[in-house]
């Protein structure tokens, strides 16, 4: 399967590469000058895990997901809502890393939690880890959950090594303990599919990157979700390739302000455009979903910015050591806030957050006695 461009599909994509490349420009410029760009940049974490279930057909509400990511669900997390928290997690663990690192081996190799995750740690890394670990050996046996942690740990541990063994990675002696006919007795493909290499698959994706190297930033990131769409390296984390585009951004120095929501603006796009089966279609639909979100975080930054002039009008005068500043900063940060995630964010009770809320003046959003919630539409 061929991923160049020649110079007629190139002459196609021009005008929508201009539009995309220069709105996608704009947006970072003004992430990086504005005052609410930290804000910008950590809700747009919520609205692209949103996006990103949503372009594989499931809808999860990005107010479940701000209540699960602060353990305050007011019912038991569908499967759906657990699927975006993942890729919440894995967008905040790819903007902490260096700009390069999600691309790398052992980037990908954490972030799709293959076994040779450990193998690209450098020195450093692994030293933080055994600290972690030794400050974990000296906390209290007895804190809460500490039995229940233990075990689910145990059957992770039991489970990865019969996966090993399936896989033919485990040792040799681990490996003489279990019978061929054991080893074999998987109808379902459910340990492993030897026709689903997925090492092969991401390494014939990494050999697209030297390809899109060599082409605009934002025509390059097209092609790799391209070429990650049809080569479909991953059967349970197919959303990570809008991740690794929008890490690919960042790398190329296009995007360096935050994190781009890719998803956030593939799924204004119909999904006749997105699936065709026509290349040229795919690659201006891509580049369509491109202008479209750097359009909405656009607009998002204007509406953060109104809201955050609207706020600083209310504390102003206020004495040195008042929490209406940082409240500010937290509603910035979040889609939605409630009494309880204000109350663990400032350190303040229920009651005094209420209080706060009163003072600052935003806009409650759930219209609801029993439990109330405040954001910026």
């Amino acid at each position: 399967m061929r991923y160049d461009i020649d110079g007629i599909m190139l002459q196609t994509l021009l005008p929508l590469l201009a539009a995309a490349e220069d709105a996608v420009a704009r947006l970072d410029e003004r992430v990086l000058r504005s005052s609410v760009g930290e804000g910008f940049a950590e809700r747009s974490h919520f609205f692209d895990a949103a996006g990103a279930l949503w372009v594989a057909g499931e809808l999860v509400h990005v107010e479940d997901l701000v209540l699960h990511d602060a353990h305050m669900d007011s019912r038991a997390p569908s499967h759906e809502l657990t699927i975006a928290h993942s890729v919440l997690r894995t967008r905040r663990r790819i903007w902490t890393g260096e700009p390069s690192w999600a691309l790398g081996a052992s980037g990908l190799a954490t972030l799709t939690a293959t076994t040779a995750e450990g193998e690209g740690l450098t020195q450093e890394a692994k030293s933080r880890a055994a600290a972690v670990e030794a400050d974990d050996e000296g906390e209290n046996e007895d804190a809460p959950l500490a039995a229940e942690m233990a075990e689910i740990d145990a059957i992770l541990a039991r489970s990865q090594k019969l996966i090993d063994i399936h896989t033919g990675k485990a040792p040799p002696g681990e490996a003489a303990t279990v019978s061929p006919a054991k080893r074999n007795d998987d109808p379902l493909g459910l340990l492993g599919d030897e026709e689903w290499d997925e090492e092969q698959r991401l390494s014939e994706w990494r050999c697209v990157l030297p390809l899109a190297d060599n082409l605009p930033p934002v025509l390059g990131a097209v092609i790799l979700f391209e070429a990650w769409d049809r080569i479909e390296p991953l059967r349970r984390q197919h959303w990570l390739g809008g991740l690794l585009v929008e890490s690919y951004l960042r790398a190329r120095g296009k995007v360096a302000s935050h994190l781009f929501s890719f998803y956030g603006g593939l799924k204004l796009v119909r999904h006749e455009r997105r699936r065709a089966r026509d290349r040229v279609t795919r690659l201006q639909a891509f580049l369509e979903a491109m202008q479209l979100a750097a359009a909405a975080g656009l607009k998002e930054i204007d509406r953060l910015s109104l809201a955050r002039t609207q706020m600083e009008l209310r504390f102003r005068g206020r004495r040195s050591n008042s929490s209406l500043p940082e409240l500010a900063d937290f509603i910035l940060s979040r889609p939605m806030v409630s009494a309880a995630m204000i109350a663990r964010q400032l350190r303040i009770t229920p009651r005094g957050a209420l209080n706060l809320v009163n003072e600052i003046g935003i806009r409650e959003i759930t219209g609801r006695g029993r439990y109330r919630a405040w954001g910026i539409i």
